[in-house]
C-alpha cells in the first residue's frame, strides 16, 4: 500500500504542478494586463475582458508547448531507455503519458473557450463603443485613426460595420476560426466510442492538428489587441491626460496617442516541442524508406494474421511495439502491434487481429482466412516505425511478475514469453524468478497459435527442474453446447482437451480477490510486477486488487500495477 501510495502521489504532484503553472501563468498575465499603462486606454473601451482575452491565451500557449512531448514516441522510449533518468516511480510516470496527453488536451479546450467568448465581448465593445450613444473617453479613443499620422486603437473603424464580416477579413479572424473548428474536430473525434468504431477516422482527424499548429503560429500576426506604444508613453502622461482628452494636443504633456499590436509570441512557445516532433516525423520516414522482407504470414483460425518479417539493424526488447503502414492500403495511416518475437529469434513477427477497415484491407491483401493464399514476393509492401517502449519491457526487473492478457491482449507477452524460454534454453541468470500468467478469452479458437509456446516452455521447465517458475492459468469464457459435451467427455484425460497442455483450462472468469491474496500469501516481502494488456473495465479491477493487497509496511509485499497502452 506505501509504495502505491507513492505513486499515486507522485502523479498527483505532477498533475498539480501542471495546474499550478496553468494558475500563475493566468493570474500573472492577468494582473499585469489589468494594471500594465501601456493598455490603460484599452482596457478603458474593453474593461476585464482584454485580460481574461490574454491570460487564456498565454494558458493555451503554455498548454500546446506540451501537447506534443506525451507523444513523442522516441522520446519516451529513450527516457524509459535511459535507467539514470528514470527509475523507479517516476519510470512508471511515463506510462501515463497519454493521460497526461489527454488532460493538456481539456486545458487547451478550457482556455480556448475562455479566450474565444473573452475577445467575442472585446468585438462587442469595440463596436459599442462606435455607436452615437458613446461619449466620453471610449469614444474619443474609437475616433484616433481617422486622423492623418494617428494610429487606431479600435480595430472595428464604424458602428454600421459587420463585427462577424469585419473580423474574418483580419489574421487573427480567419486563423482564430481555423483553430476553433480544427479543435474541435479533433476533441470530438477523439471519443473513445469514435476510436472503437472508426480508428481510421480517428487518425485522419487527429493529424489535422498540423493545420492547428500553423494557424496558432499566424493567429497573433495581426495585432488585434493594441496597447499605446513605448515612444507615446514618454511624451503622452497616462494618468494626467486621461481626463483631458478634449485637449489633446492643445496641451503640452498630452500629444494623440500612438498605439500598436503585441508581437506575436505562440511561435515561440511551440517552436521547439514542434522541432522534436517534426525530427520524429523525419524518423519516420527514413525508417519507412528501409526494406522490410516479408519472411512468413500465417493465418491462424481466429482470425488472427500472423506475420514474420525482417529488416536490418533492427534491435529490440520483450514487450515492445511498432508501428506499421501498408502504403498499398493507406499512405497516411501508421498502426501500432506489439511484438510477438523474442529478441533471440532472427525476425520479429505481429499477430494482427480484424479489428476495422485497415486491418480487413491487410488481412484480406495478405490472403488471410477465406481467402486463397499468396506467394510471400506477391504480397504488398510494408513500412516499420520502431520498435518504441511500454511498460511490459519492465517484466524481468521484478523477482515475481503477474502477466495478464484478455483476448487478442496476450500479444505483447508471446514476446515474453519466448524470451523466457530462450533465456532459461541458455541458463541465463534472471532476477525474475516467478511468473504468473493469466490468460480470459471467449473464443477456443484463439488458444491455438499461443497454446504451442505454452506447451515448449512448460516442457522447458520441466526439463530444467524448474517446473515452478511458470505458473499458467486460461480461463475460457465462452462456449456453446457442443464444446461442453465434447469438454465433459475428455475431461478426465492427461492434458487439456482444448489446450493441450497439462494445465486444465477454467471456465468462467477469475475470482481476482482469491488470486491476489495467494500471491500475497506466497512472496510475503516481494516486489511483484503486474501487466495487462485488454480492456478499461477489467484495468480498473485489476489496479484495485494491487492497491488493495499491497501492505502498508515498507518491507511488507507490493504490487505494481502496469498496463499497456500505445
Amino acid at each position: 500500500m506505501g509504495c502505491w501510495i507513492l505513486n499515486e502521489s507522485l502523479s498527483i504532484i505532477l498533475v498539480l504542478l501542471w495546474l499550478g503553472v496553468n494558475l500563475y501563468l493566468f493570474i500573472d498575465t492577468f494582473c499585469w494586463y489589468e494594471e500594465e499603462e501601456s493598455f490603460l486606454y484599452t482596457r478603458v473601451i474593453l474593461g476585464s475582458t482584454l485580460a481574461w482575452a490574454r491570460a487564456s491565451a498565454v494558458c493555451l500557449n503554455f498548454n500546446c508547448m506540451l501537447i506534443l512531448l506525451p507523444i513523442s514516441r522516441n522520446l519516451i522510449s529513450f527516457m524509459r531507455g535511459t535507467s539514470t533518468c528514470c527509475r523507479g516511480p517516476w519510470r512508471r510516470q511515463l506510462d501515463k503519458n497519454l493521460k497526461f496527453h489527454k488532460l493538456v488536451a481539456y486545458g487547451i479546450a478550457i482556455n480556448g473557450a475562455i479566450h474565444i467568448i473573452a475577445h467575442l465581448c472585446n468585438l462587442q465593445r469595440y463596436h459599442r463603443s462606435q455607436s452615437a450613444q458613446a461619449e466620453g473617453l471610449p469614444a474619443a479613443l474609437s475616433k484616433l485613426g481617422d486622423a492623418p499620422n494617428e494610429s487606431y486603437l479600435n480595430p472595428i473603424r464604424t458602428f454600421h460595420t459587420n463585427t462577424i464580416t469585419e473580423s474574418l477579413t483580419t489574421i487573427a479572424g480567419v486563423t482564430g476560426l481555423v483553430l476553433s473548428l480544427a479543435l474541435i474536430l479533433i476533441m470530438t473525434s477523439s471519443t473513445e466510442f469514435i476510436r472503437q468504431v472508426s480508428y481510421e477516422l480517428f487518425w485522419c482527424t487527429h493529424h489535422v492538428f498540423i493545420i492547428f499548429f500553423i494557424s496558432l503560429a499566424f493567429h497573433g500576426a495581426g495585432r488585434i489587441v493594441r496597447g499605446q506604444t513605448p515612444e507615446s508613453q514618454l511624451q503622452h502622461n497616462v494618468t494626467f491626460c486621461r481626463d483631458h482628452y478634449a485637449q489633446w494636443q492643445k496641451v503640452a504633456p498630452c500629444p494623440v496617442p500612438q498605439f500598436s499590436g503585441k508581437e506575436p509570441s505562440a511561435w515561440k512557445w511551440v517552436l521547439g516541442p514542434v522541432v522534436l516532433y517534426a525530427c520524429e516525423r523525419i524518423m519516420r520516414l527514413w525508417r519507412f524508406q528501409q526494406e522490410v522482407v516479408i519472411t512468413k504470414v500465417v493465418s491462424h483460425p481466429s482470425g488472427v494474421l500472423e506475420v514474420h518479417m525482417k529488416k536490418r539493424n533492427f534491435k529490440m526488447v520483450p514487450g515492445q511495439y511498432i508501428l506499421i503502414q501498408c502504403p498499398s492500403i493507406s499512405r497516411l495511416e501508421w498502426h501500432p502491434f506489439t511484438l510477438t518475437s523474442a529478441p533471440q529469434e532472427n525476425f520479429f513477427s505481429v499477430h494482427i487481429r480484424v479489428a476495422g477497415d485497415w486491418t480487413e484491407a491487410l488481412c484480406k491483401a495478405f490472403g488471410a482466412e477465406g481467402q486463397a493464399s499468396k506467394e510471400l514476393c506477391s504480397l504488398p509492401r510494408l513500412a516499420v516505425d520502431g520498435p518504441f517502449g511500454t511498460p511490459l519491457t519492465d517484466v524481468f526487473h521484478y523477482p515475481v511478475s503477474v502477466c495478464i492478457a484478455a483476448g487478442i491482449g496476450v500479444t505483447p507477452f508471446a514476446s515474453l514469453l519466448k524470451s523466457i524460454w530462450y533465456k532459461s534454453e541458455s541458463q541465463t541468470q534472471l532476477k525474475l524468478s516467478k511468473v504468473y500468467f493469466y490468460w480470459i478469452c471467449r473464443d477456443p479458437k484463439a488458444f491455438e497459435w499461443f497454446a504451442d509456446l505454452l506447451l515448449s516452455l512448460e516442457t522447458l521447465m520441466s526439463e530444467r527442474g524448474k517446473a515452478h517458475f511458470l505458473s499458467y492459468h486460461i480461463f475460457l469464457t465462452g462456449w456453446d453446447e457442443n464444446q461442453a459435451v465434447h469438454i465433459a467427455l475428455h475431461w478426465d484425460e492427461s492434458t487439456d482437451v482444448i489446450t493441450g497442455l497439462k494445465q486444465k483450462t477454467f471456465y468462467g472468469r477469475p475470482n481476482w480477490n482469491n488470486e491476489f491474496r495467494q500471491m500475497a500469501y506466497a512472496h510475503p516481502g516481494s516486489s511483484i510486477g503486474v501487466f495487462f494488456c485488454g480492456p478499461k473495465a477489467l484495468s480498473k479491477m485489476l489496479q484495485r486488487m494491487c492497491r488493495l493487497y499491497s501492505s502498508a509496511d515498507p518491507m511488507g509485499v507490493h504490487f505494481y500495477y502496469n498496463k499497456e497502452s500505445f
